[in-house]
């Protein structure tokens, strides 16, 4: 085999890997040889039929903790929670000038073998080690299990497609022809939690046979989605998009200043920054609600007072009928009352520059398929040649 197809070999193989999706884990150690822990993808379990529990871990030879769990020959193998991919991050080096020991980033317990155990894994196998053989780059450990600290409750951190991903419960179909009828009918779309329940609804309902998969979330939470594969498309704005992603545009939409019923702004017909000066806002804390708004009032030569911070635009909604402060929101519901039957009145701003845009995303370079095609091809007729009610 010569070199060249080596080589391309050797990335295809990677490219193909890529897509095999894996828990998280960082491994750890100490005892002679000193503390160290790694983050590792390449963990399996090899049998539960020996003597001990065995499982398997592979650490690249330039760690530091490879040469360290060969000395020490204990090691701890801690698989992450969804909500922990800041430990991950810091055992794989990326926080270098925020923490000198990476074991700050956590709280750490010690285990039976000496190796340290993060108090709070999703589960945590305590092992010690058996063999050692190296192959190629990477040390392959072989483990016996000696104890495991095991978590009431969580999610296991996923790392596929290059980025990280959470678990999700997919329900078995009840027959293989049912299994073979939805496949390719199957659509996995992200949304922003204020476009979805307007739009979504509306969408589907032209896509009978369908089974949608919906993920909520803001714009972090569906750039990961639309790299681990979690969804095939999203409806998102288009602020502050990478350009990993391939965007179809489909309406722009002004932002507007939402107020109490009985406010005394309510009878301008139109609202400009410098009159929000010193009012109380509420604002969506959500990316990029959370600086695109108020950077509106900024870049106007306004200065915004944030008094609260809300999850949802419905709860937006809600503090501001009660009079806890306005709202700067893009999308508008049909409805003027708050989720709780008091009034809300929406007014136009102006003098700012700046607005958003609702577009389907993907990932660029993906070919849309099946039903994620013809939703993007809804999408285009639903809003060709004029703005959504929203």
């Amino acid at each position: 085999m010569d070199g060249s197809h080596a080589h391309t070999l050797r990335d295809r193989f990677l490219q193909g890997m890529s897509h095999a999706a894996c828990t998280v884990n960082v491994v750890t150690t100490d005892g002679p040889a000193g503390r160290a822990g790694v983050t590792v993808s390449a963990m399996s379990s090899v049998s539960a039929d020996t003597d001990r529990p065995t499982l398997l871990v592979c650490v690249h030879h330039l760690s530091q903790a490879a040469s360290m769990i060969r000395e020490n020959g204990v090691l701890c193998v801690n698989v992450l929670r969804d909500d922990q991919s800041h430990v991950s991050d810091a055992f794989a080096g990326r926080f270098k000038g925020e923490v000198a020991d990476k074991f700050d980033c956590a709280e750490w317990l010690t285990c039976a073998s000496g190796a340290p155990r993060l108090t709070a894994p999703l589960v945590a196998f305590d092992c010690a080690l058996v063999s050692s053989e190296k192959v190629g780059t990477h040390h392959i450990f072989l483990c016996e299990v000696t104890d495991l600290h095991g978590a009431e409750g969580g999610s296991p951190l996923i790392y596929a497609n290059r980025a990280y991903g959470a678990a999700r419960r997919i329900d078995s179909v009840t027959s293989l022809r049912a299994g073979r009828d939805a496949e390719g009918r199957t659509l996995r779309i992200g949304c922003f939690p204020t476009i979805g329940p307007y739009l979504l609804p509306r969408l589907l309902a032209e896509m009978p046979g369908t089974t949608p998969r919906m993920i909520e979330g803001d714009r972090r939470a569906l750039s990961q989605a639309l790299q681990t594969g979690e969804c095939d498309v999203a409806l998102m704005y288009d602020i502050g998009l990478a350009d990993m992603f391939q965007t179809q545009p489909l309406t722009d939409l002004t932002p507007y200043v939402l107020l109490p019923g009985d406010h005394p702004l309510t009878k301008k017909a139109r609202i400009t920054p410098d009159m929000l000066n010193n009012l109380p806002m509420v604002l969506l804390d959500s990316d990029p609600s959370r600086t695109f708004f108020p950077g509106l009032l900024t870049s106007a030569g306004a200065t915004p007072t944030v008094a609260h911070h809300a999850p949802s635009i419905e709860m937006v909604r809600g503090m501001v009928a009660h009079g806890l402060g306005y709202a700067i929101l893009a999308t508008k519901p049909a409805s003027a009352m708050s989720y709780d039957g008091l009034s809300v009145v929406a007014r136009p701003l102006d003098g700012v520059s700046g607005s958003s845009s609702v577009v389907l995303a993907w990932p660029k370079g993906a070919a849309l398929e099946g039903a994620a095609a013809e939703f993007a091809i809804l999408c285009r007729k639903a809003f060709d040649g004029h703005s959504p009610s929203t």
